[in-house]
C-alpha cells in the first residue's frame, strides 16, 4: 500500500481519465437503489432528470425492494427508469450499532452484482445528482473497483482510530499516521457512487462472505471496502462530492469542476431541506440545493417516450415482420427477471 503522503498523487486527474466515444450502449447502465414508501423516490426522479440533462447515453436501472409501492414504481417508469425488483439482503445477527439505523437495509445493494445483462454499471445513491456527463467512466479499465475516497473527520467516525488521532486520508500530511501504530489503514471509499462490473460469481461470493462477516457501523460501505480493497482504485473528488467536504476539506474542492454532488450531510436532502441544520445556511450549500430543484422542477427534462413508427404492410408481409417487431419491443425495454436467491 502507498504511504499516506503519496495518496493524493495516486489519484488520476479528471483530465487523465480517457474520454472515448461510447461503445456497446446496451451493455452499460447507471443503477440506483430504493426501499420503502418514503420520499426518496423524489431523489431518484431528480437523478433520472439530471442524467437526461447531461445527455447520458445510458439508462438508469432502479433496484427496488418489494416494499416500494406500485405508485412509486409507476412514477419512476414514467421518468424512463428501468425498475427491477430485488429481495432484501440482511447481515448476520449481532449487536452492532450502525452509524444510522436505516443502514441495515443497504446490504441489499449487493443484489446489483446479479445484473449481468450489463457488462459495466455505475452505482449512484438516490441522494446524488449528476451535473456533468460522466459516461466516460464506463471506459475505465476492467478488473478494478472505482470510487472516491471518503473523509474520516465527521463525528460518525468517532469509533475509529483515524478520528481519535485526527488522521484523514483527504489530508494525510496534516496529521501523519503514527509509526507505532503500524501500517496506515487501507484507502477507504464512499459507497454512494462506484463503478463496477456485475458478475454472478462475485455476487454469490459477496453473499457467502457476508454470512461470515460481522456487521460494522457503516454497514455495506465497510463491507464493500473490505471485500474490494485489493482492486480499489481512487478516482477524483469531482465524481462524488460529499457535501461535508465543503467545510472539512475546502482546499480539496473546486466547486466549478464538480460533476457529481452527494447530498448526504445532515439536513442537505433537497426535498427535505429547511436550512436549520448545522452548515445548511452556507451559500455554497444553498446554491447546490437550488441547483437540484432547478432540475427536478424542469418539465422539459421529463421523459418523453419515443413513438413506435407505424408501418403499413400487406397480410403476407406482416407475418414476416413479426420477429422483427418482437425484437424491437425487446430492445425498447422489456426486462427479463431472474429470481434472486434468499438473503444471507
Amino acid at each position: 500500500m502507498a504511504p499516506p503522503e503519496l495518496v493524493a498523487s495516486s489519484i488520476p486527474k479528471a483530465a487523465d481519465i480517457l474520454m472515448k466515444p461510447p461503445t456497446s450502449l446496451p451493455s452499460r447502465a447507471y443503477v440506483t437503489f430504493l426501499a420503502g414508501n418514503g420520499d426518496y423516490v423524489k431523489g431518484i426522479v431528480g437523478l433520472a432528470k439530471g442524467l437526461r440533462k447531461v445527455n447520458s447515453a445510458y439508462p438508469l436501472v432502479v433496484a427496488v425492494l418489494p416494499d416500494v409501492p406500485m405508485e412509486h414504481r409507476r412514477i419512476l417508469e414514467s421518468q424512463g427508469c428501468l425498475v427491477r425488483e430485488i429481495e432484501p439482503v440482511y447481515p448476520p445477527e449481532n449487536q452492532t450499532q450502525f452509524a444510522m439505523a436505516y443502514y441495515v437495509i443497504n446490504y441489499s445493494k449487493l443484489r446489483i452484482w446479479e445484473f449481468v445483462e450489463y457488462s459495466k454499471m455505475i452505482y449512484l445513491d438516490g441522494d446524488i445528482q449528476v451535473y456533468d456527463n460522466i459516461d466516460h467512466l464506463f471506459d475505465l479499465p476492467d478488473g478494478c473497483f472505482y470510487a472516491v475516497m471518503d473523509c474520516f473527520c465527521e463525528k460518525t467516525w468517532s469509533h475509529t482510530p483515524q478520528y481519535k488521532i485526527g488522521y484523514c486520508q483527504q489530508c494525510p500530511d496534516k496529521v501523519k499516521w503514527p509509526a507505532e501504530m503500524g501500517q496506515p489503514p487501507a484507502l477507504y471509499f464512499n459507497a454512494g457512487m462506484f463503478v463496477f462490473e456485475p458478475s454472478l460469481s462475485t455476487y454469490h461470493d459477496l453473499l457467502k462472505t457476508l454470512k461470515v462477516t460481522p456487521p460494522t457501523p457503516f454497514a455495506e460501505q465497510d463491507f464493500l471496502n473490505m471485500y474490494f480493497k485489493d482492486i480499489y482504485k481512487p478516482i477524483p473528488l469531482i465524481y462524488n462530492l460529499v457535501l461535508a467536504m465543503l467545510w472539512r476539506h475546502p482546499e480539496n474542492v473546486e466547486l466549478d469542476k464538480v460533476k457529481v454532488v452527494h447530498y448526504c450531510a445532515a439536513g442537505s436532502k433537497p426535498w427535505r431541506y429547511t436550512g436549520k441544520e448545522e452548515n445548511m445556511q452556507r451559500e455554497d450549500v444553498k446554491m447546490l440545493v437550488k441547483k437540484w430543484w432547478d432540475i427536478y422542477k424542469d418539465e422539459s427534462l421529463d421523459y418523453m417516450r419515443k413513438p413506435v413508427p407505424v408501418v403499413v404492410v400487406g397480410a403476407n408481409e406482416a407475418s414476416g415482420l413479426q420477429p422483427l417487431i418482437a425484437a424491437a419491443m425487446s430492445e425498447a425495454g422489456t426486462l427479463h427477471y431472474v429470481t434472486a436467491p434468499s438473503a444471507a
